[in-house]
């Protein structure tokens, strides 16, 4: 089964961390990202740009609205994904345990519903 680990935070600015302060935490996504892949669950990760450079569109009436910065107005932001296939919701939260952004952020586990893979929908 195909979960997203959505990995949300409070996003720090540039200046309440430092590049050397960063470093620690891109070495440990590092060591996640290939222990997932050397498992053999690991479908796709992303870290995302900053939120602050986010466009959010909507067509809701008909008519194309553009927003500069998320939809959401909330204190925590999307980080960031990984896709992982795994047998079940007990393996999704034993990976997602391991996930660095659980120290400091929340983790949101959501099961795929439908996927498209080599040219086909599945589940639908």
């Amino acid at each position: 089964m195909q979960y997203s680990l959505l990995l949300q935070s409070i996003e720090p600015t540039e200046a309440e961390v430092s590049a050397e302060e960063m470093e620690p935490v891109k070495v440990a996504f590092d060591l996640y990202a290939k222990e997932l892949d050397a498992a053999g669950v690991l479908l796709s990760a992303d870290i995302l740009a900053r939120s602050d450079v986010t466009t959010t569109i909507s067509m809701r009436d008909g008519t194309l609205k553009v927003q500069d910065g998320p939809f959401a107005n909330t204190r925590e932001q999307l980080g960031g994904t990984f896709v992982i296939d795994v047998p079940d919701l007990d393996a999704a939260i034993a990976w997602a345990q391991k996930c660095p952004a659980a120290q400091y952020g929340s983790i949101e586990i959501r099961p795929s519903a439908i996927t498209f893979v080599d040219g086909q929908w599945n589940g639908m």
